[in-house]
């Protein structure tokens, strides 16, 4: 990830750490600097030159890009290019990720099966490596962690037990994001500004705590951010969230379940279009623990791929007009008679009865 700032060509090099208004705070590639005015400088505030928005070109936080116009002294650039990205995620909107930290706590708050799925399934969409790190472990016994850790692993996941308050681990999950772009995210109120504040100490987040009658955390990042990591590598902090939105289709859904890739490696079901759902001869559907899970998300992918085959196909949304010389155009449908405006003659009719309903009243 990490190279020479100056490439064989001379050019500046740099990662994009964060995006605010027009400007970009684009972290040098460290190395020796001695030849350029000011070597210690490694931040640049920089600018999008104008052709990069004529083009429409973006500029993400995780983009690596090349610098021009340096200015030293005040310590500016302008982003002349954007390098081609390795991969992309729009939610939160960042290039260039290795893998995904999915941090949940397994107390205060407790841990809910279920948001836990659901949050894995929407990591496991973005054909990421998916670490799973489990904080506040020395809130139970050794036991439930065992058990816990068995329960998980018939998932198809071996999480970390880490604590944040105790210090435990931390060092072995800052192992598994050496090197790397990653980022980190959960349910809110599980310790991800405090395990930042461990992992990076000059960082120092601001942390809410967990609300005693919700059991929930409150929301403390406000935008996505990179931050350096001590042992080499960046963490992104994203924007928290209660609910990942799940957007997949319903025969893309399975294989983000590592239990259903298990099962159609030694199986096969009849149906090579099976939804796992109801269909004879099915090696999927059956008694695992997140089936029910999947049948809850397969409804929302369903609702999902209808919704999309609607936006692409306008004539199910418009309707069709007839002009002169057979010219056609569309028009909005109005699916529902709330939308509808009301016809001159019903209007009257209205009236007319209720001036009825009048005279009757003080007959």
């Amino acid at each position: 990830m990490m190279g020479e700032a100056l490439d064989t060509a001379g050019q500046l090099i740099g990662t994009v750490l964060a995006v605010q208004a027009n400007f970009y705070r684009v972290q040098l590639d460290l190395i020796d600097l001695s030849e350029i005015t000011a070597p210690h400088l490694s931040i640049l505030l920089c600018t999008r030159r104008t052709r990069l928005k004529k083009i429409g070109q973006q500029v993400m936080v995780g983009d690596r890009v090349i610098i021009e116009e340096v200015d030293w002294a005040g310590e500016r650039g302008a982003i002349a290019e954007v390098l081609p990205r390795t991969s992309q995620l729009d939610r939160p909107a960042i290039a260039n990720v290795n893998q995904i930290l999915l941090l949940f706590a397994v107390a205060e708050p407790p841990l809910e099966p279920y948001q836990l799925s659901r949050f894995l399934v929407k990591a496991e969409s973005t054909s990421l490596h998916v670490i799973l790190a489990l904080n506040k472990s020395d809130l139970i016994t050794s036991l439930e962690q065992e058990q816990l850790g068995d329960r998980l692993s018939s998932w198809g996941y071996q999480p970390v037990f880490i604590s944040v308050y105790q210090q435990q681990n931390i060092q072995v999950l800052a192992e598994c994001l050496r090197d790397k772009i990653t980022v980190i995210a959960g349910a809110s109120g599980v310790g991800k500004s405090s395990l930042i504040n461990q992992l990076i100490p000059d960082v120092q987040l601001r942390v809410a705590e967990v609300s005693g009658k919700l059991s929930r955390g409150r929301h403390t990042t406000r935008h996505v951010e990179l931050f350096k990591l001590p042992s080499g590598g960046l963490l992104a902090d994203t924007p928290g969230f209660n609910q990942p939105d799940l957007d997949c289709t319903p025969e893309e859904l399975a294989t983000y379940f590592p239990e259903v890739r298990e099962k159609l490696m030694t199986g096969k079901c009849r149906f090579s279009n099976c939804l796992h759902r109801d269909e004879p001869d099915c090696v999927v559907s059956g008694d695992w623990e997140r089936y029910e899970h999947y049948l809850d998300f397969l409804e929302v992918a369903i609702a999902y791929k209808a919704q999309m085959q609607q936006q692409s196909d306008p004539e199910s949304s418009l309707k069709v007009k007839t002009k002169g010389k057979g010219a056609k155009q569309y028009e909005p449908k109005l699916e529902s008679k709330k939308y509808r405006r009301v016809s001159r003659k019903t209007q009257l009719q209205e009236l007319q009865q209720l001036y009825q309903e009048t005279d009757d009243f003080e007959e």
